[in-house]
């Protein structure tokens, strides 16, 4: 499975650990598209190549982080094949992979703890 993955400076500490986790416990090839740190940066800068990657069939599934997960959710749904699923628990990961065929989940860093997140992830990723 290879998954594309971006942030903010606000999600960069996140995405670490998810990509990590992803890596690590799940065996996934995860392709980091920034940001790579946590100087100010505008989420679209890295929203649009997630996108990009997985509507030219270079990845499976995205992971966005942003502070809220409100505006990298935005900017990633106005890709015409794209279905971000913005998720702050784990049953809402799960129904948005079920029920809407999400293929980008996004995660708001500022609101949920490192461990939720894992979380989060385990069941968006698990999802049938």
């Amino acid at each position: 499975m290879k998954i594309a993955i971006g942030s903010d400076h606000a999600g960069f500490e996140l995405k670490a650990t998810i990509t990590k986790h992803l890596k690590e416990h799940k065996g996934f090839e995860v392709k980091d598209f920034g940001c790579h740190s946590e100087e100010s940066m505008d989420y679209p800068d890295s929203a649009h190549p997630v996108c990009d990657s997985i509507e030219k069939g270079e990845s499976n599934l995205g992971v966005l982080i942003c502070g809220s997960g409100n505006g990298i959710a935005m900017t990633a749904n106005k890709h015409q094949n794209i279905r971000a699923g913005l998720s702050w628990t784990p049953e809402i990961a799960e129904l948005a992979r079920q029920h809407n065929d999400a293929n980008i989940l996004v995660l708001p860093a500022r609101f949920i703890s490192q461990e939720l997140a894992l979380e989060i992830v385990e069941r968006f990723f698990n999802a049938e």
